[in-house]
């Protein structure tokens, strides 16, 4: 059964077909990846996506949770009990914060938007762990920070209130 239907492939051309188009595939992989018909496609391709809207469903939630949890928790009165009391955990978590948000910042406001750089991970791979490692020692001083005040509800409030400022900053850019 297999020669019968390997000898009528032969007859019709169709076993020809099949293996130029093969070996023209196998051609196109052996290429140089940086070809033009590959970059044409890419190109085509990312013109052809639309991006997508800075304003969804997904940030406005966020944003209203944090305002909501801002009001009813009453998370300045909170915030400013602490700096009153001279908490060392709410200090430490700030300095924290604000070394984190300087290298975020740094990455998308001079690397990104002045020098260009898209790809700052690859060029400056420190940059990102650093990053996250001052947010979370931050975020677990926050923790320690308001744990009396709102006790098991902190985390969940100090994430909305995370959540709510990482969404309005995405509205920017």
């Amino acid at each position: 059964f297999q020669k019968a239907a390997m000898a009528e492939w032969a007859r019709d051309g169709e076993l020809e077909r099949v293996r130029r188009r093969f070996r023209q595939e196998a051609e196109a992989l052996w290429r140089a990846p940086g070809s033009t018909e590959i970059e044409t496609i890419t190109e085509d391709r990312k013109k052809s996506e639309k991006p997508l809207p800075r304003v969804n469903v997904h940030s406005v939630f966020w944003i209203l949770a944090s305002v909501v949890v801002t009001y009813y928790a009453e998370f300045f009165k909170a915030m400013k009990e602490s700096v009153q009391e001279g908490s060392s955990s709410f200090f430490l978590g700030s300095v924290l914060w604000i070394v984190c948000l300087s290298v975020a910042l740094y990455c998308i406001i001079y690397l990104e938007w002045y020098c260009g750089i898209g790809d700052y991970d690859a060029k400056y791979p420190a940059l990102v762990p650093i990053t996250i490692i001052t947010f979370l020692a931050a975020a677990v001083c926050y923790n320690i920070t308001f744990w009396p005040v709102w006790s098991f509800f902190t985390p969940f409030l100090l994430f909305t209130q995370f959540m709510g400022l990482v969404m309005f900053i995405s509205l920017l850019g």
